[in-house]
């Protein structure tokens, strides 16, 4: 665990943000709760009990889950049942999640019972924020949830907390009584409905999307700052960020788009008017506002997408304290989120379609008038030869990757579950576009800063431009004697990543 921790986020009337969860994930921001919070809990529990005391027919409370809806529960039975729910649906696979992957999962969990409609009792509720502040990461299988509710991750988290299982602590994988009690924490000990009230959300899904969000604004930003770089060697025509174009079609984003460019680019030679080589250059150079412009947009729908997730009650079936009911529905489904997540991984591949189309031009004599490969001694040495092959095979992957999977699976629960989401599913392939992309824009950054040097114009770059130029020579030398690049790419992309938290 880091040394250092975030302030505090408080859960109150005003619901956690993105950015709190990441903090919380990341950064180890503890969590407060306010006394609205605790009365808001406290009265979606009343109902709670009001409807567990007249044994009225609730899914999860007094019936059996998925097909076992039919199934009416002994009132004996009642607590063992909720013992049972994580215990039976700890079925995921795979390799574990990461730290923060699990606290953010926590951390949304806790944040969606924060809004009421749970009807989970507040020590529950408290034990689970006790955890997340304590550092106890229950081990969760990566694989297992088809996000119609993220049922096998949050088994596997409520399983820990309850004693079973393992837990991460401090570094060291112990069984989860054990790390509790080292911990200071007791069991969890769970009432009517808490057992249920702890798997029945889409916690992992949206927590993912918080920390992509995190990530993928990070790497918008540098992917502009290599684009402008990139314009610099290239002597690209920045007749495309004029704005009385871009109004002329005034595409999503196309505008903010070219507005940041050109700040980027101020004070560059580059602007003047006899600067540019061509009257106009490939597209890939040609059109980033436009395909940015589409990547600016699906972030935000995306961003918009996961806000409402996190500060809703997803919760099957949801308490509704004010009128004193507890309604079934299928405010679960997350097609909406996935379809905007989706569309974000094809926004991304477009772009890494443009990325590597000019690294692949900014290397070529017949396309940018710089030396073959960007080495300046000569075709006995290899230069940048070799980084074609990389970059190709980023950017098929990204484009494999960015293909649908969030149509409905296979049904379950003997046909009663017969739409899903496959919302985590959609996450974990854009973190893996994420990741891909990140490593194109280092490469993207590194071979531009190369074609900076070889037409000379280093000193001439704008005032954005000269930042990440500097930048990059701060931490990777000029290639003249051919040398291993991965390690290169390896460091500007590490760097242009969050960082050590």
């Amino acid at each position: 665990m880091s040394a250092t921790h975030s302030p505090s986020i408080i859960f109150s009337a005003a619901p956690p943000t993105i950015e709190d969860i990441a903090a919380v994930a990341r950064r180890y921001a503890r969590i407060e709760i306010s006394a609205e919070v605790e009365a808001r809990i406290v009265a979606a529990r009343a109902v709670v009990d009001r409807y567990t005391a007249s044994d009225l027919p609730v899914y999860g409370l007094t019936t059996g889950l998925g097909a076992g809806v039919d199934t009416r529960l002994a009132t004996e039975d009642l607590v063992a049942f909720q013992m049972r729910v994580p215990q039976a649906r700890a079925v995921g696979v795979g390799q574990p999640l990461a730290q923060e992957s699990v606290r953010a999962m926590m951390a949304v969990r806790a944040a969606g019972m924060a809004a009421g409609g749970s009807g989970v009792s507040l020590k529950v509720f408290q034990g689970l924020i006790a955890a997340i502040n304590a550092g106890v990461h229950p081990v969760v299988p990566s694989l297992g949830s088809i996000g119609a509710a993220d049922l096998a991750p949050l088994a596997h988290m409520s399983r820990g907390l309850l004693g079973f299982g393992e837990i991460e602590l401090g570094g060291d994988v112990l069984p989860a009584a054990i790390a509790l009690e080292r911990a200071g924490l007791k069991p969890l000990e769970l009432a009517p409905k808490d057992g249920h009230a702890l798997v029945v959300a889409n916690s992992l899904s949206i927590g993912l999307a918080c920390l992509a969000l995190e990530e993928i604004e990070r790497l918008f930003d540098w992917s502009l700052k290599a684009i402008a770089v990139s314009f610099e060697a290239f002597r690209a025509n920045v007749s495309v960020f004029d704005d009385r174009a871009l109004a002329a079609r005034p595409a999503f984003g196309q505008r903010r788009v070219a507005a940041q460019l050109m700040e980027l680019l101020s004070g560059s030679s580059l602007l003047a008017a006899d600067a540019a080589r061509r009257l106009q250059d490939p597209l890939s150079y040609r059109c980033t506002p436009q395909v940015w412009g589409a990547l600016r947009h699906a972030i935000d729908e995306a961003r918009q997408a996961t806000d409402i997730e996190l500060v809703s009650s997803s919760d099957n079936p949801v308490v509704i304290a004010s009128e004193g009911v507890i309604l079934s529905h299928g405010n679960f489904d997350m097609t909406a989120f996935v379809l905007a997540w989706e569309r974000l991984g094809q926004a991304m591949a477009h772009c890494a379609a443009g990325t590597a189309y000019r690294i692949m031009k900014i290397m070529s004599p017949a396309m940018s008038d710089l030396p073959r490969f960007l080495t300046a001694m000569g075709q006995s040495r290899t230069g940048f030869a070799t980084v074609q092959k990389t970059v190709s095979a980023m950017e098929a992957e990204i484009r494999h990757l960015a293909m649908p999977v969030s149509l409905s699976p296979i049904p379950v629960a003997d046909g009663v579950e017969d739409q899903a989401s496959m919302a985590p599913s959609v996450l974990a392939k854009t973190q893996a576009i994420v990741e891909r992309l990140r490593y194109l824009t280092a490469i993207e950054l590194i071979a531009s800063v190369q074609a900076v040097e070889l037409r000379g114009v280093s000193g001439e770059l704008g005032k954005g431009s000269a930042e990440a130029y500097a930048f990059v020579r701060t931490h990777v030398p000029a290639l003249e004697e051919d040398r291993a690049q991965g390690p290169d790419f390896a460091t500007i992309a590490a760097l242009i990543g969050l960082g050590p938290q």
